[in-house]
């Protein structure tokens, strides 16, 4: 018995004395083994930096000061991991049934970079190929063959983390916080990421399904949710090793400002409108040379709902191609402040009712995207008007957006044609418009506040107008049209009061059609040729309309067609003022001066009548015209002349 003890104190002082030897052998000679041993199974460059701790059972560790950890051949000098300190421990009763189960993998300040080139990526480890011996025995195990790996808990704090795709950085993050565990072989890979982000942090889960066919470049199931200041995005499908990702995709936000703030995109204003708070849903697809593909899309954006399809290729800035339909799109608040404070694009110095407004125009948002935007909706309110059912699309190209409506319902009428905001080199407006069926009142009302004339009408308009504020751009107008209106009234005046008729309602004039041209200079039209027509009268007229000023100084001219035995009595109208409120009233320095030379004319006739009558009994002969009276002298003084002569030379 005392031969047993002996053997058995023997063997543990032994196996104490190899334990001890290794827990006192120097740091840096236990970091070369270690190195030597990491890179005979991985190829890579191990390098520890400081002393290097050790535990053998149950977890067999290590905790070790600065390390780096080489990368792949292929992917350049830069190590794919560094850290100031790192904690690694494996099972070890796993690892000597050949299985490596990792324990934990702690990292402080760790730099992760992960490059993926042509389908390699430069986590794939695999041990230096070996030539393989002569003769081997036919029940050999092959040589690269290795057991199960799990990992029971990762921890990375304030990490960086890069992914490089191709040569590119496809993303950079910093201060970054990361857990994951993948504690069995058929069990799903769950990550946890937190980053420090304006306005707090970006939460990140993801769960991937079957890791080693997911790194066996095979397509897997993938659940991932993102959650930041402002608004989260849920993403439930397959995704394969290069990224590609296809399934159902959901982004709720309930402040979208917030959210593009987090993501580094502050101070982007969202119109009211247009997603605020929004809502997403849709099939998405997304492929490694960054393409979106969005299918049956419902977006609730604040209190409008919008269904379609869109794609979306990830650039600089975004291509955007996207088909949409919409039922009562309301946009009328789009110029309203900020969700978080931001003050009206009114100007408080030049109220609405007095000129238009002097507040800078933001043309920024046309440089947010490019592409085409095809948009159908039931009607669309937008700041001042309202469009009924209407096709639109919209073009957009480097800061130049062109809106094409195929067509459009305005003023109860149609509209063709296209209008142009071009914000390349300062902001310009433009567009080539024609209209059929418009409510001439809505219109006349909406557009420049003036409320005297409706009918319906038709015609076309050519616009050009440059500034930075509205008012800018009203002053610089330039361009030219026609209007043709058919049956209509203009209240204010009673035209045929005025010319003495009475009849038709007070202070009305109805007309059976208007037609005029116009053209357009630095903010002032000037028309020459307008023609009213109606029952008993013709109108014509002439003047100028201030756009800029938001002024009128017009003369009508209405003709009384069946007065004068046809040849009509004229009592022209000046229409003189601003446009809220212009005076109408005859113009009666023409009507006086037209009077005055008719009762001239009718006296200068009287008097030539009497003289006519008088020189006629005095010469004793009818005379109508002065050219007679000429005449009826010479006969006479003949008559006369002869009368002496006769008597002079004893004649009768």
């Amino acid at each position: 018995m005392k031969w047993l003890l002996r053997i058995l104190f023997l063997l543990v002082a032994v196996f104490g004395l190899i334990i001890g030897a290794l827990l006192l052998m120097p740091g840096d000679k236990l970091a070369t083994i270690l190195a030597e041993q990491v890179r005979a199974q991985t190829g890579r460059d191990l390098k520890l930096t400081g002393d290097v701790n050790l535990s053998f059972w149950p977890v067999l560790g290590m905790e070790t000061g600065p390390v780096t950890f080489g990368n792949a051949p292929w992917a350049g000098p830069e190590p794919m991991l560094s850290a100031e300190s790192l904690a690694v421990g494996v099972d070890a009763s796993a690892l000597i049934s050949g299985d490596l189960r990792i324990k934990r993998v702690i990292a402080e300040n760790p730099v992760l970079r992960l490059e993926l080139s042509d389908g390699r990526g430069n986590w794939e480890l695999s041990a230096p190929e070996t030539v393989a011996p002569a003769s081997t025995t036919s029940g050999a195990v092959p040589q690269g063959q290795q057991g199960e790996v799990t990992l029971d808990h990762l921890k990375l704090t304030n990490a960086r983390l890069l992914y490089i795709e191709n040569g590119a950085t496809k993303f950079d993050f910093a201060n970054v916080d990361l857990a994951a565990s993948w504690p069995d072989i058929a069990a799903p890979l769950k990550v946890q990421a937190q980053m420090a982000a304006p306005g707090g942090a970006v939460d990140v889960d993801l769960s991937i399904q079957d890791l080693p066919a997911y790194a066996s470049g095979v397509v897997t199931p993938l659940d991932l949710t993102l959650t930041a200041p402002g608004g989260d995005f849920a993403f439930d499908g397959r995704v394969n090793l290069a990224g590609e990702m296809a399934g159902s995709l959901r982004a709720e936000t309930t402040s979208t400002e917030r959210m593009l703030a987090a993501f580094g995109q502050a101070g982007m204003g969202v119109p009211l409108g247009l997603g605020r708070a929004a809502d997403v849903s849709a099939q998405m697809t997304y492929t490694q040379d960054g393409r979106i593909s969005l299918r049956n899309m419902v977006a609730q954006l604040d209190d409008n709902r919008l269904t379609g399809e869109a794609d979306i290729v990830i650039s600089d800035p975004p291509q955007i191609t996207a088909r949409l339909d919409a039922g009562d799109l309301d946009l009328s608040r789009f110029n309203d402040g900020a969700a978080t404070g931001g003050a009206s694009q009114a100007s408080p110095a030049t109220p609405q009712n007095e000129g238009w407004s002097t507040a800078p125009i933001d043309a920024s948002a046309l440089a947010l995207a490019n592409g085409k935007i095809r948009l159908k909706a039931n009607s669309i309110a937008v700041p001042g008007l309202t469009l009924g059912p209407s096709d639109l699309t919209l073009n957009l190209d480097r800061s130049r957006a062109v809106l094409q409506m195929n067509p459009a319902t305005l003023f109860s009428g149609q509209l063709n044609g296209q209008v142009v905001a071009n914000n390349r080199n300062g902001l310009s407006v433009g567009g080539n418009l024609t209209a059929d069926g418009i409510n001439v009142q809505q219109a006349l009302s909406t557009l420049g506040g003036i409320e005297r004339l409706s009918g319906t009408g038709s015609g076309s308009f050519e616009f050009l107008g440059v500034g930075q504020t509205e008012d800018q751009i009203m002053r610089s107008l330039s361009g030219k049209g026609r209007v043709d209106v058919g049956r209509g009234v203009i209240s204010g005046f009673d035209l045929d009061r005025l010319m003495g008729r009475g009849g038709g309602e007070a202070g009305t004039t109805a007309f059976n059609s208007l037609s005029a041209s116009f053209n357009i200079d630095q903010g002032v039209l000037r028309n020459d040729d307008l023609l009213m027509s109606l029952d008993n009268f013709r109108a014509d007229g002439s003047g100028r309309v201030g756009i800029g000023n938001r002024d009128i100084d017009y003369l009508f001219t209405p003709v009384a067609l069946r007065a004068n035995s046809g040849n009509g009595i004229a009592v022209p109208v000046r229409i003189v003022g601003p446009w809220s409120n212009p005076s109408i009233r005859p113009d009666l320095t023409k009507v006086i001066e037209a009077a005055a030379e008719g009762k001239a004319k009718e006296l200068e006739d009287e008097a030539k009548q009497k003289v006519f009558e008088k020189v006629g009994n005095e010469l004793d002969t009818t005379i109508t015209d002065s050219d007679q009276i000429e005449d009826a002298i010479k006969n006479k003084l003949e008559d006369e002349l002869n009368k002496g002569l006769l008597k002079l030379f004893g004649g009768n």
